[in-house]
């Protein structure tokens, strides 16, 4: 397959990065096979999430990563064409149709040709709240985060993608814009997204799937709103997935393939489409 040459793309379209937190590939791929996701598939190419590798197995280096043009890896030998990158002598990974930029991180390289460029934050790492949690945050022209956004908060996603909306509203349709979300809404706890279950149940295979669901059900509207001034490149993909139990691990920041196999898809969305 030939690789995208963003170096058309940056300048004429609209940029989305989604990514949605601690997604398992496996859960992933199952409802998408089983037809549980109808908004997402109709844009993953093919019907289908790749298989992918992330290089960080929690949310602060994976981003970090990200930014710096190292989106998830293809699960197959490379080197794999990227279509970001910061300049660095010597990169193996970028081709002519790479998009290449000066600045430590895709978010300055983009600010510095004129795009707007919007954090709308989700998990602990965006809230702003400590110098931690300001560091990638504090990349982007304007970052907006609350608790209503947050991962304690059952219409996270829904409160994301108003506030996109709302943001989209006001905008000045002759600046292009990137336009970052990180969806907290399939990290723990997502026990409140399955049926029947209370606090005490916690999380677990299917609440994680059952919280993907809800997203789906929501992403249409984002898509519409990020594609009603321009043709928009679009980034959805986990920055790590997590543990149940799997091999007696819970939780992520282990090297587990349940944790380093992640979902990738990249598309355009077309203006009024």
């Amino acid at each position: 397959m030939n690789p995208t040459d963003m170096n058309a793309i940056v300048g004429s379209h609209d940029i989305l990065f989604v990514t949605l937190d601690t997604l398992r590939y496996d859960v992933a791929a199952a409802l998408a096979a089983q037809g549980r996701l109808p908004n997402l598939t109709a844009h993953l190419p093919g019907g289908a999430w790749e298989r992918r590798h992330t290089p960080g197995s929690f949310t602060y280096a994976a981003h970090h990563a990200y930014f710096a043009g190292f989106l998830p890896t293809p699960d197959a030998p490379g080197p794999h064409p990227r279509l970001f990158a910061a300049a660095f002598g010597g990169s193996e990974s970028t081709a002519t149709s790479t998009f290449v930029f000066p600045q430590a991180t895709l978010v300055e390289g983009l600010s510095a040709i004129g795009y707007r460029t919007v954090c709308i934050g989700g998990v602990g790492f965006f809230n702003r709240q400590t110098a931690l949690g300001s560091v990638l945050p504090d990349l982007f022209d304007e970052a907006h985060w609350s608790p209503d956004l947050g991962v304690t908060a059952p219409a996270s996603f829904e409160n994301q993608v108003a506030l996109v909306e709302r943001l989209v509203a006001d905008r000045d349709g002759a600046q292009p814009l990137l336009l970052f979300l990180n969806v907290s809404a399939i990290h723990q706890p997502n026990w409140f997204y399955a049926d029947g279950r209370c606090a005490d149940d916690g999380d677990d295979l299917a609440s994680h799937g059952a919280a993907l669901e809800y997203v789906d059900r929501h992403i249409g509207r984002l898509f519409d709103a990020m594609s009603a001034h321009r043709d928009c490149f679009t980034l959805v993909c986990s920055d790590h997935g997590t543990t149940y139990g799997d091999d007696h691990h819970v939780g992520h920041r282990v090297g587990h393939p349940a944790v380093w196999t992640v979902p990738y898809a990249d598309f355009v969305l077309r203006r009024g489409e």
